[in-house]
């Protein structure tokens, strides 16, 4: 029996067809994630959307808690299928790409806070109020002004809020924060030479102890364990998890161990290489590794 030529080339035909289209419905189940910038030199956000085909510097909408703001991209991300988890949590959403108008009104957007921020410092020079102010954010669709400032007490600012809303005709907010928002909010360099942790990727901040530089057997200097804010360093918490489970496993600093039928007490930690330091009664001093501590603390000694 012979097949039909015809037959056979329109199935080929069909199939070729719907190929461009089963790849094309596969991209639209796709989530695709982006790097996204609200302001020039600020935080820098991730963002999902099922636009395709977003540009570098593109100017798109991105759905926030007060509503849609414009905001850049920076970064594209490779396609994200959508049944896997993004790395971060609670990403932004991107609805649209922004218009030739938003586009213009965004551009402008930083001279207007920054024309704010000249005439509420002059205000607050002239009112002669005991506060510093560090930035003002204005919202895309002009509901609303927010300055932050600091100050080392309460500050009656009535008269300053009075002024400022006859001169923006809007919704005024003075909202105080603490040095290390303050911080967050004017970036810089930290002592590792790179960006500040807070104001390039923190989000929240968690509390941070004296008790985890200890725990990581650092200088108890405080200005080698302070950051640009005069706060304890917030990477203090990267790695106190890690050090704390690692020295749990090891002998205490004080403890007695046997080891060849001689004993030591351990003397210092080193958690990196997961060694001890340990001096015997005669003042010999030891350097063991995991393996060595490990068979010697089969053999703990009581203290008397």
């Amino acid at each position: 029996m012979y097949s039909n030529p015809d037959k056979i080339m329109n199935q080929h035909q069909e199939n070729n067809s719907r190929a461009p289209a089963e790849e094309s419905r596969r991209k639209e189940r796709l989530v695709n994630h982006y790097k996204v910038q609200f302001r020039p030199a600020e935080q820098i956000w991730s963002a999902s959307t099922r636009l395709q085909e977003l540009h570098k510097t593109e100017v798109v909408m991105v759905q926030t808690d007060h509503g849609l703001e414009p905001a850049r991209v920076l970064t594209i991300v490779p396609l994200w299928p959508e049944h896997e988890p993004p790395r971060e949590t609670n990403p932004l959403t991107i609805v649209r790409r922004a218009t030739r108008d938003e586009t213009a009104k965004y551009e402008k957007l930083d001279d207007m806070e920054h024309n704010a921020f000249r005439l509420c410092s002059e205000l607050i020079e002239k009112l002669n109020l005991p506060m510093n102010l560090v930035k003002v954010e204005r919202f895309f669709n002009g509901g609303k002004i927010i300055f932050y400032f600091t100050a080392e007490s309460r500050v009656d600012f009535r008269e300053l809020v009075k002024n400022l809303v006859q001169e923006f005709r809007t919704r005024v907010e003075m909202r105080q924060i603490g040095v290390r928002h303050e911080t967050k909010m004017l970036g810089g360099l930290g002592c590792c030479g790179r960006e500040l942790c807070c104001s390039s990727f923190i989000q929240n901040f968690e509390s941070v102890s004296i008790k985890m530089a200890k725990e990581q057997n650092l200088p108890l200097n405080p200005a080698k364990i302070s950051g640009a804010c005069n706060r304890l360093l917030c990477c203090l918490n990267y790695e106190y998890k890690t050090y704390k489970s690692i020295r749990k496993k090891m002998p205490k600093v004080g403890k007695k161990i046997m080891l060849n039928d001689r004993q030591y007490k351990v003397r210092q930690h080193n958690v990196l290489k997961e060694s001890i330091v340990v001096t015997s009664l005669e003042g010999e001093e030891l350097t063991l590794n995991k393996d060595e501590w490990q068979a010697a603390t089969l053999f703990v000694a009581k203290d008397k």
